[in-house]
């Protein structure tokens, strides 16, 4: 017997764990895969069986909390999206070296066209790197019952399991069937070999060539997978190769498997090489439809590259490179491969509405980073050339009209890195204007350095009291940024507290001059609630 319920695919992949005896859940926020940890969180299961879910540090901790878990014989997830995979490269990428005990699952959402990100990175190419097998759902019904199969996966080939998903499926709703009766959680036990969980260049190696014999047993998994699929069709003068959420477009230009061409549908990785051949051998031309970029097309190239068709995608320019699809996209490329499709119907542009006008994003009145950029562009307009290093967060948006008040935004917790760098070139004013939440995510390690040569930057931490840009969730620095910096060593003298309140506005000012004009490290706790949780806090006290 099983339920209906209706589901966003995050949350379909967190019910999916739940329901297949998680132990812990470990993230840091980052859309678009931040609402996995809060469904776990806001689930009755989780409070039942005393579930770990609570934020991290950031996505290094997160990871290696559940490679902890995973060590222990507990089943566990770690989530983040695809930039937090860069911060946690390190443990993520030794991890496939220490393999898994109990379940671990390493769920990173990609964001093609960067709705909410700095880059469009592809994940599948880290899985590929660190020799792991990965999953990518098509569906939100995939989603689910790809937790517990990841995990049953993880645990028979002794490995952590990437499973990736994209904006358009983790943020969109699909009716998905779930169990009735979850399974246990299992108990604790420990690795038969704990050689391999200390990396010490010995054992790594013997460790590497086992990874490297157990990546077969990837590739076989792969052939025989219920995610991947062989679709017959009677047109073999074109084969598809399609993957991931992709799969919904091609089905929408050809509903109820009316699709003339072979295809071979792609959810688990490494790629299932044989049945590519096959579909190869059996066509004049593939066409490769992939959402991110063109990594089972470079594979494909690599293997069949003078074999016996051409390969076409993205790489040639019939599938556009950079943005997310459209189902007009595949419409259009398939034309172009097989003009005699009548049936396709035409692309229709629509003309830019004349009713919406398009509006930028800003911040919201009543925030308090508005008031930290407005005294801080005063006190910086007497000062010659002065720089302001930004970071990832709300208060990005101060680069925008009206404030115009940031010089670079690179990454998590580069805009202390960068100021001290522009010191150390001897650029005056160096300010760097980070987060709360940003700050203890990857901005404490900066300040030390900053610290220890005593540089001459002045450090805002913009303090909202949560994680805002991500829809409020808890701050791991909350009531302790000042005590973390003169924890670092900074001057207690130098690390100031102030209520960024308009009606403090010439104090903020003359805060900001004075810390600026002095020669050594400062800190700034520019502190004002984020307007969004203060509401939400007045509605729960009434």
């Amino acid at each position: 017997m099983k339920n209906k319920m209706l589901l966003l695919g995050d949350e379909a992949f967190a019910l999916g764990a739940l329901h297949s005896g998680l132990s812990g859940a470990y993230a840091y926020p980052g859309t678009p895969s931040t609402e996995i940890l809060e469904y776990i969180q806001g689930h009755p299961l989780t409070a039942e069986r005393r579930i770990h879910s609570h934020w991290s540090s950031n996505e290094k901790t997160a990871l290696e909390e559940a490679l902890g878990m995973s060590f222990c014989g507990k089943r566990a997830i770690v989530s983040m999206k695809h930039v937090g995979l860069n911060v946690a490269a390190d443990p993520f990428v030794n991890s496939a070296f220490t393999g898994a005990n109990g379940g671990m699952l390493v769920v990173v959402a990609d964001d093609p066209s960067m709705h909410s990100s700095q880059n469009e990175q592809d994940s599948r190419f880290y899985a590929d790197f660190a020799l792991l097998p990965l999953l990518e759902p098509s569906t939100q019904q995939e989603a689910y019952e790809m937790a517990g199969y990841g995990f049953e996966m993880s645990e028979r080939l002794g490995v952590p399991v990437v499973v990736r998903f994209v904006t358009r499926l983790s943020h969109s709703r699909g009716v998905v069937e779930t169990v009735v009766e979850p399974r246990e959680q299992n108990g604790l036990h420990y690795p038969e070999n704990t050689r391999q969980w200390v990396l010490m260049p010995g054992n790594s190696r013997v460790r590497y060539r086992q990874l490297i014999e157990d990546y077969a047993k990837m590739k076989a998994e792969a052939e025989k997978s219920p995610f991947n699929a062989w679709r017959d069709g009677t047109d073999t003068r074109l084969g598809i190769v399609v993957s991931g959420l992709a799969v919904n477009y091609l089905d929408e230009i050809f509903p109820n498997g009316s699709c003339p061409f072979p295809t071979v549908k792609i959810s688990q990785y490494p790629l299932p090489k044989d049945t590519l051949h096959r579909l190869a051998d059996s066509v004049d031309e593939l066409l490769v439809i992939e959402e991110g970029q063109p990594y089972i097309e470079q594979h494909l190239r690599g293997t069949l590259d003078n074999g016996p068709v051409p390969i076409r995608g993205k790489l040639d320019g019939v599938m556009p490179r950079t943005g997310e699809l459209t189902p007009d996209d595949i419409r259009v490329a398939i034309r172009s491969l097989a003009p005699q499709l009548a049936t396709l119907g035409e692309v229709v542009v629509p003309e830019p509405s004349k009713i919406v006008v398009p509006r930028p994003p800003a911040l919201c009145q009543g925030c308090g980073h508005r008031d930290v950029y407005a005294a801080l562009n005063e006190v910086l307009a007497g000062y010659e050339n002065p720089k302001v290093f930004g970071d990832i967060g709300c208060y990005t948006l101060g680069w925008l009209s009206p404030f115009n008040a940031i010089d670079t935004v690179v990454d998590m917790g580069a805009s202390i890195t960068m100021a001290k760098g522009a010191a150390d070139a001897f650029q005056h004013p160096a300010v760097a204007i980070i987060g709360d939440s940003t700050f203890t995510h990857s901005g404490m390690t900066g300040l030390l350095d900053a610290i220890n040569e005593n540089s001459p930057i002045t450090v805002i931490i913009s303090d909202n009291l949560t994680t805002g840009m991500t829809g409020g969730q808890d701050s791991q620095g909350t009531g302790k940024l000042e005590d973390i910096c003169r924890g670092l060593g900074a001057d207690p003298a130098h690390v100031r507290t102030i209520d960024s309140h308009p009606r403090n506005h010439a104090d903020l000012m003359a805060l900001f001059k004075e810390e600026i004009d002095y020669q050594g490290v400062s800190v700034i706790v520019a502190r004002r609630e984020c307007i969004q949780t203060a509401r939400r806090h007045a509605k729960q006290k009434k």
